[in-house]
């Protein structure tokens, strides 16, 4: 089962607090995920900490999934980091920063664990 999504990224504090030790486990805690409405995670027969692959015109990511019903449902959100930038739009329109809301997803569960910040950078390295 896939749904479709509109993703979206943007900074969160926990995000933030770790930009200094992107290769430890706090930030990796707290970017390698994909918040979506409980109906959402239902819909796709998930519960929290279950693995999801997250699928854009740009690329492909596994993440594990988490509730926010703050989230209107069809909304994705992937914290700012490389998580989120392996399926956001790369085109920066001149200024630097890739679109970072409204890039049209689908989202499915998987066996896949999500990757770690080196081993997620070697895998496009090598696409």
């Amino acid at each position: 089962m896939k749904i479709k999504a509109n993703l979206i990224s943007g900074r969160t504090a926990d995000q933030g607090a770790h930009l200094e030790a992107k290769t430890h486990k706090g930030y990796f805690d707290a970017c390698a995920y994909c918040e979506l409405n409980s109906a959402d995670l239902e819909r796709l027969g998930v519960s929290e900490g279950d693995s999801l692959k997250v699928t854009t015109e740009f690329g492909e990511v596994v993440v594990f999934a988490k509730a926010n019903n703050g989230n209107p449902e069809g909304l994705a959100f992937i914290p700012m980091g490389p998580w989120a930038n392996a399926v956001l739009n790369p085109d920066t329109h001149g200024c630097g920063m890739p679109g970072f809301k409204g890039v049209p997803a689908e989202i499915e569960a998987t066996e896949e664990k999500p990757l770690e910040m080196k081993a997620l950078m070697r895998k496009y390295l090598e696409d």
